[in-house]
C-alpha cells in the first residue's frame, strides 16, 4: 500500500493562530497507519499546547503498536491528559487549557481499524460510495443530532454547536472512567477510506459535499485540499483539519470453478449375481473344498498357545508374590499462603485490574512455584512495596503468561532471585517501574509464527528505558 494516507491543516479564515495539529503516518513497525486528529479547545489560552503535548505523547506511545490495540489506545489517552494536567497545575498562564481529539489506528495486514475518540472531532468510514459517521460529538448538540433529533442543517447553525462536556486536560483521573473515551473497531475492506476531521470542517460543509469530493476522482492529497477549500469557501470561521487514509488494495477476485465433468453411465446392466467370466476359461469358476484335516491341525496350535500363556501368567504372578517391592513417595511442593492467595484472586478476577497493596502482601511474597496468567489482558498494579522473591528450591519462572496473552501490564514490582522472572510470548508484556534484583533472565521471550509461511521482521528490544530508582526495593 503506497501513498494511502495522507493529512493537512490550515489555520483558517477568521483565526489567528492554528490550535489543530494531527497525526497521518505508519508506526515503526511499518504495520500500522496512526491517523489523528487533535483539537485546542477554542476561546482558551494554550489550546495549542495542549494540542501538541497530545500529539507528542501518542506519537510516542504508540510508535510500536502490539497486543490489544484498544486498551492501548484508551492508555495512551490517559497519559496525555495527565501531562496536560499537569503542566497546567505549573504553568497559570495554561490553566485553562484543553484538547479534544479522534485517534485511529489502522491493522494494515488484517484490514481493520481500532479507534479512540474524545469531544467533537470526527471519524468517517466511506463504504461503497456511503459516508459513515463513526464516532459521537461529546456535546449536547452532538447528541440531539446523533440521535436524530437535531437536523444537520440545525445543528451546525445552533448557538451552542462549540460547547463540548469532554477533553483532555479537565480532570485529571479519567483513566478512572470507563466510558471518558469512546472506543470501538471495525473492518476496514479494501476500497474503504477514513476520513478524521476537526469540527473546522463539519460545521461548514455538510455531509453529502464531504462524500462528493470523496467519491470523486484524485489522489488523497487532492481530496484532502479540496476539503479545506470547502470549509475556506464558507467563510473558514475556525482551524480546518483533515486526515485521509484509504484502503487501495486490489479487491480479492475469485475464479469461477468449472463443474466437474459427469461420468458416463452405461447402457448395460449387470447382474451382480452372475459368475464372472475369465479370459480364455470355462464360464464358470470351481469352487475348491476346504480339508476338514487342515481345520483340525489349526485347533490344535490355538489350544497349545492358550495353555502355554496361562502357565506363563501364573509363573509371573507367583514370582511378584515372592519379590517385596520398594515405594519411593514423589516429593510434595508445598505453596504457601500468599501465592495460593494471588493465583485463586487472578483466576477468579472479574475485571482487568489488579490492585497488589502492601497491605495486604507485607511480607515478599515468596513462589515456589510459577504463576500462572492466562488471560487475554490483565494490568497488574502495585501500591507500596510488592516484592516476588524465589523460594531457594525453585528454578522456574516467577510469572508465566499464556500464549493466547495479548496484552498484560505489569506495574511497579519488583522481582528477586529469579533464574527466569517472567516468561512471556510475542508482545504481550508490558513493563511499568518493574525492578529485577538478582534475576538471571529477568524476561524471557518466546516468539510463535505459523507454519510454512514465511517470516520477516525485527525485534525491538530497545523499547524498554531504564531509570534509577526513585526508593530501594524491599528484599
Amino acid at each position: 500500500m503506497a501513498n494511502n494516507f495522507f493529512g493537512i491543516t490550515d489555520i483558517g479564515k477568521q483565526r489567528d493562530n492554528n490550535e489543530d495539529t494531527f497525526i497521518a503516518q505508519k508506526a515503526d513497525d511499518g504495520n500500522f497507519i496512526i491517523a489523528c486528529v487533535i483539537d485546542g479547545v477554542g476561546g482558551y489560552v494554550g489550546g495549542e499546547v495542549a494540542a501538541e503535548m497530545a500529539r507528542a505523547c501518542i506519537v510516542q506511545q504508540l510508535s510500536y503498536i502490539a497486543g490489544d490495540v484498544l486498551p492501548l489506545l484508551v492508555n495512551t489517552i490517559a497519559i496525555a491528559n495527565e501531562r496536560i494536567y499537569n503542566r497546567k497545575q505549573e504553568d497559570k498562564e495554561l490553566q485553562n487549557m484543553a484538547c479534544v481529539l479522534t485517534l485511529a489506528v489502522i491493522d494494515i495486514q488484517n484490514n481493520e481499524f481500532y479507534y479512540a475518540h474524545v469531544g467533537d472531532t470526527r471519524l468517517y468510514l466511506l463504504r461503497d460510495n456511503s459516508l459513515i459517521k463513526i464516532s459521537k460529538d461529546h456535546s449536547f448538540v452532538g447528541f440531539l443530532e446523533d440521535s436524530g433529533r437535531l437536523s444537520e442543517e440545525a445543528a451546525m447553525d445552533h448557538p451552542k454547536r462549540n460547547e463540548i462536556n469532554k477533553a483532555l486536560g479537565f480532570n485529571p483521573q479519567i483513566a478512572k472512567d470507563p466510558d471518558f473515551v469512546e472506543t470501538g473497531q471495525s473492518p476496514f475492506l479494501p476500497g474503504d477510506t477514513l476520513l478524521v476531521c476537526s469540527d473546522g470542517l463539519t460545521d461548514l460543509v455538510d455531509k453529502s459535499l464531504i462524500s462528493g469530493i470523496l467519491t470523486g476522482r484524485g489522489q488523497l492529497s487532492d481530496k484532502g485540499q479540496k476539503l479545506i477549500d470547502a470549509a475556506n469557501s464558507k467563510g473558514g470561521k475556525d482551524n480546518v483539519t483533515v486526515v485521509l487514509v484509504q484502503n487501495d488494495k486490489a479487491p480479492r477476485q475469485h475464479s469461477a470453478t468449472r463443474p466437474a465433468a459427469a461420468t458416463k453411465v452405461m447402457d448395460e446392466i449387470v447382474d451382480p449375481l452372475a459368475q464372472p467370466r475369465l479370459p480364455d476359461g470355462p464360464s464358470t469358476v470351481p469352487v475348491k473344498q476346504k480339508s476338514s484335516r487342515g481345520t483340525m491341525v489349526v485347533l490344535f496350535i490355538l489350544l497349545a498357545l492358550a495353555l502355554a500363556g496361562f502357565v506363563w501368567q501364573f509363573w509371573l504372578n507367583y514370582q511378584l508374590k515372592q519379590t517385596p517391592v520398594s515405594v519411593i513417595a514423589a516429593p510434595v511442593k508445598v505453596h504457601n499462603a500468599a501465592e495460593l492467595k494471588l493465583q485463586d484472586t487472578i483466576n477468579k478476577l472479574k475485571g482487568n485490574t489488579l490492585i497488589l497493596s502492601d497491605a495486604d502482601f507485607k511480607e515478599p511474597i515468596v513462589l515456589s512455584d510459577t504463576l500462572h496468567i492466562n488471560r487475554d489482558s490483565l494490568y497488574i498494579k502495585a501500591k507500596g512495596n510488592i516484592v516476588f522473591k524465589r523460594d531457594s528450591t525453585y528454578n522456574g519462572p516467577g510469572i508465566a503468561l499464556a500464549a493466547t496473552s495479548k496484552y498484560i501490564v505489569l506495574d511497579s514490582v519488583t522481582f528477586n532471585g529469579f533464574k527466569v522472572a517472567v516468561a512471556t510470548h510475542n508482545d504481550a508484556l508490558v513493563l511499568k517501574h518493574v525492578v529485577f534484583n538478582n534475576c538471571v533472565v529477568p524476561v524471557q521471550t518466546s516468539y510463535i509464527f505459523p507454519g510454512n509461511k514465511q517470516v520477516s521482521g525485527r525485534l525491538f528490544g530497545g523499547m524498554f528505558k531504564i531509570d534509577t530508582l526513585s526508593k530501594p526495593a524491599k528484599k
